[in-house]
């Protein structure tokens, strides 16, 4: 019954070709005016709310101890010695040349290093010296430049040796001097082979949008930097958005012209026609317009996520075209056997045989691809709308853009381009009297022919034999999948340095240098990262005044693992600060507090282990600000809440942070009557990508079952063979094992990134696997033997397959030149699901089918 309904709508095609061309350019047009009614911006990933114990602790912990609506960048000066008063000095000019910038100083709130603590302690020293008052906080950068310019080497050098002495404490000095500097750093030393310095800049763009002044003024200082320091880098988001944007576009200045050269090399060698070619080019810039439309009409927020989608739909643009080409072709060549028709499509018939004219031939080819075409529209459609079940509103877009192109692609390609060809071809050969009948690619003979032929043969020949091999490394990729990795790491989007040759581009094509990949490493490895992934937290409340919090804290803090993801001060100790640390640098200065917490330690640890309450009032009123950066309290004064602030490696992942962070709270919640969670930035995110990552898992799942219903109904309703539904799904499914073990083994991580490329798997899995078995049961009703119809399909279908996989695979596969991780792990992993979609399709898929009919023969038979 759908024969019939296909051979209409490709009879219409084929003899009403002017009214299709005219029906679907106005409606390209009315889709593509959604550009002009879009009002949509750039847009993240969105929010993710994630229910969990985590979650909750950060709203508690935003609720009860907010936040300070600035941003940070962070200045790394590496040197022989960058403590010594010449680098020191420089420090300090640096600082006043950012301050003296107008642009740049309205967007700075504060600068420190440990020049400045060295110069406020020279400071100090001269105005004690000429009895004045020393100052509160840091005194003005010209009276530290000048206090600095006084000394001698030696002074700074001996100034820097009572500053640095971790036994002595100098007054009106804040700030750990230790803060500034390495992890290799030997405490007590005067010389360090780098430095740190904060610059601390204002955020007031409010939720979830971004501060792109600070953001700029990051990129400025970070030129600042280069020009004054010999070895200087500046880490912060507006570096890092600022090299990434760059990265993208000169990944795209390298890969734009290679992309171009080797698809239209593919091509060529494929139609060896420039009108085909052309209408190739057509076609897909029709399917962006629609796109472009498409993205206005539906309100979808650009976003990193949608660079996918053109990629994806000039994959399967270039794929449907080579079909509807490839099968007319065929029809106008009489290797397809001729199809009922209207009287005007018959008479083209030449001579009663089976080659045929243009209309004719447009009729017959379509006829026996479209309906092809719609299930693996309607299949790898589902395959990508599946994610629209996804909480993140930029996978949302994404799934209905996808789904959307796709439906785009097969009314262009299975419309608008059959129409155009019925008119060009006619136009060349009535009007020119050139003939356009050409052999499809992969049945005419050659290389390419005798290699599918031999395929075909060995799916007759051997087809056990091939399905166990697939089998075997199915379950291999299985099982490599069972270690792959799922961690989600901020250094694995970081864009890192050109490799040699692209030394010997031109100029134009030449890309800049990246060292932030090495930066980010450098400072996360001898620093920390400032901000809310270089910081987890632990929450802790109920029975926060126990006298065994205070221990219990202590306790889990000197068990923290050098080795993990926490770092560690130069003194050895694990950087966490807490109520325990704030009463020890409180109570240095502070003698009431000091008094307090003698008074109430009974065991002599330096910290009050009963009437904590007490000593905690005593705190809050003697510095307000760090008592409230770990504890807090309601109107009456009772503590409610302490936390820790656990600085943690920026290279390591989120998931390792969670991990280390957690086991910190178990630690002070087994050995204390409290509640510890951990939470914090890099610990939700790994919560929020470890539930996303399930929620595109679940997707992929409904997905395939969905798919298998659909391919059940339809070759039951088709050919009444339901069974065929399971055996074209089957390579979808050894594709996909085959993929997962290849990530495996090429260390590349599965995680949110990552899964919904995947998804390519199978929706182009299920394209290929649809065309080839429609190919095999049109066939196999025409010819009598099995190895004839095996061997018409491989070599027929299978020759559009291989043009079709072999140019999405070489446009794909040149992202791998990319200087951006991500678009270099899209590329990498896309190409590899194209080459073993193809591979299955044309190896596994003809053996099922082989041993699937010799089955049936049996049950028949006996």
């Amino acid at each position: 019954m759908t024969g019939r309904y296909t051979q209409r709508y490709a009879a219409f095609v084929a003899e009403r070709s002017k009214i299709v061309i005219v029906l679907l350019l106005l409606l390209t047009a009315v889709v593509t005016a959604g550009v002009a009614v879009s009002d949509t911006e750039e847009g993240g990933i969105g929010d993710f709310e994630v229910d969990a114990p985590e979650t909750r602790a950060a709203d508690y912990v935003k609720a009860n101890y907010g936040t300070d609506n600035t941003t940070a960048a962070q200045l790394v000066v590496r040197e022989e010695n960058a403590l010594s008063r010449e680098s020191l000095l420089a420090g300090l000019e640096f600082q006043q040349e950012i301050r003296e910038d107008e642009s740049l100083n309205a967007t700075v709130t504060g600068i420190a290093g440990i020049e400045n603590l060295v110069a406020t302690a020279a400071v100090i020293e001269d105005r004690q010296a000429a009895g004045e008052r020393p100052p509160d906080g840091l005194p003005p950068l010209s009276e530290q430049i000048e206090s600095v310019e006084r000394r001698s080497d030696a002074e700074i050098e001996a100034l820097l040796a009572r500053l640095l002495d971790p036994d002595a404490t100098l007054p009106g000095l804040q700030q750990d001097p230790s803060d500034f500097l390495p992890t290799s750093y030997e405490p007590g030393e005067t010389t360090a082979e780098s430095r740190l310095t904060l610059i601390v800049q204002v955020d007031d763009s409010g939720p979830g949008a971004v501060p792109q002044e600070s953001y700029d003024a990051q990129v400025a200082i970070a030129d600042l930097a280069e020009q004054r320091f010999d070895d200087a880098f500046v880490f912060g988001q507006g570096v890092n958005d600022n090299a990434s944007s760059r990265a993208v576009g000169d990944s795209f200045a390298i890969i734009t012209p290679v992309a171009l050269v080797l698809v239209l090399f593919v091509l060529a060698v494929t139609y060896r026609d420039v009108l085909d070619v052309i209408l190739a080019f057509v076609g897909i810039a029709g399917v962006m317009a629609w796109l472009t439309g498409l993205m206005g009409w539906l309100n979808i927020a650009m976003s990193q996520l949608l660079i996918a989608v053109p990629f994806l739909l000039i994959g399967l643009s270039i794929d449907y075209a080579l079909h509807v080409v490839m099968r007319y072709r065929e029809a106008r060549q009489g290797t397809l056997e001729a199809e009922e028709s209207t009287a005007e499509t018959t008479a083209e018939v030449a001579d009663g045989g089976l080659s045929r004219g243009v209309r004719a031939g447009m009729a017959a080819g379509l006829a026996g691809v479209v309906l092809a075409l719609a299930a693996a529209t309607f299949s790898t459609g589902v395959g990508f709308l599946s994610n629209v079940v996804s909480p993140l509103p930029a996978i949302r877009g994404f799934a209905m853009l996808s789904a959307g192109g796709i439906l785009a692609t097969f009314v262009i390609f299975a419309g608008l381009v059959p129409a155009l060809k019925v008119e060009v071809d006619g136009l060349v050969e009535n009007r020119l009297g050139r003939s356009r009948r050409k052999p499809a690619f992969g049945v005419e003979g050659g290389i390419v022919t005798r290699g599918l032929s031999g395929l075909a043969d060995l799916a007759s020949r051997a087809p056990l034999a091939v399905i166990l091999l697939a089998a075997l490394l199915a379950t291999g990729g299985v099982v490599g999948a069972t270690g792959i990795d799922t961690e989600f790491n901020q250094a694995d989007f970081l864009p890192e340095d050109p490799p040699g040759w692209t030394e010997y581009l031109p100029g134009g094509l030449a890309p800049g240098e990246y060292t932030i990949a090495e930066d980010f490493a450098y400072l996360s490895a001898n620093f920390g990262l400032q901000g809310d992934q270089g910081q987890s937290q632990v929450l802790i409340r109920e029975g926060v005044t126990d006298g065994a919090v205070l221990p219990a804290i202590e306790e889990s803090v000197g068990n923290i693992p050098e080795d993990g993801a926490i770092v560690f001060r130069p003194d050895g100790t694990a950087d966490v600060r807490g109520p325990h640390t704030v009463l020890r640098d409180v109570a240095a200065s502070n003698e009431t507090v000091a008094a307090a917490i003698e008074e109430h330690d009974t065991d002599g640890d330096g910290l009050p282990d009963e009437d904590v309450e007490t000593v905690y009032g005593l705190l809050f009123e003697a510095d307000e600000e760090a008592a409230s950066g770990v504890l807090s309290r309601d109107d009456d004064g009772t503590i409610t809440s302490a936390r820790l602030l656990v600085n943690v490696e920026g290279s390591a992942s989120s998931q390792d942070v969670a991990a280390d962070t957690q086991a910190l709270a178990s630690g002070v919640e087994a050995n204390a009557p409290v509640s510890a969670v951990a939470t914090g930035g890099p610990v939700t995110t790994a919560v929020i990508q470890d539930a996303l990552l399930e929620t595109l898992v679940q997707a992929f799942a409904v997905t395939l079952v969905v798919i298998f219903l659909f391919l059940v109904v339809l070759f039951w309703v088709q050919y009444r063979a339901p069974t065929l539904g399971l055996v074209t799904l089957t390579p979808v499914l050894a594709a996909l094992a085959w993929l997962l073990g290849a990530m495996s083994l090429l260390g590349i991580p599965f995680n949110s990134e990552t899964a919904v490329i995947t998804s390519l798997a199978i929706g182009l899995g299920v394209d290929y696997s649809i065309h080839a078995s429609e190919r095999f049961v049109a066939e196999r009703e025409r010819r009598d033997s099995l190895a004839e119809s095996m061997r018409a399909t491989i070599t027929g279908t299978g020759g559009a397959l291989l043009a079709s996989a072999s140019t999405t695979a070489a446009g794909f596969g040149v992202l791998g030149l990319a200087l951006a991780p991500p678009l270099r792990r899209f590329g990498l992993v896309t190409g590899l699901a194209i080459i073993f979609a193809f591979v299955a399709c044309v190896t596994v898929l003809p053996c099922l089918l082989v041993v699937r009919e010799r089955v049936q023969t049996r049950l028949a038979s006996g």
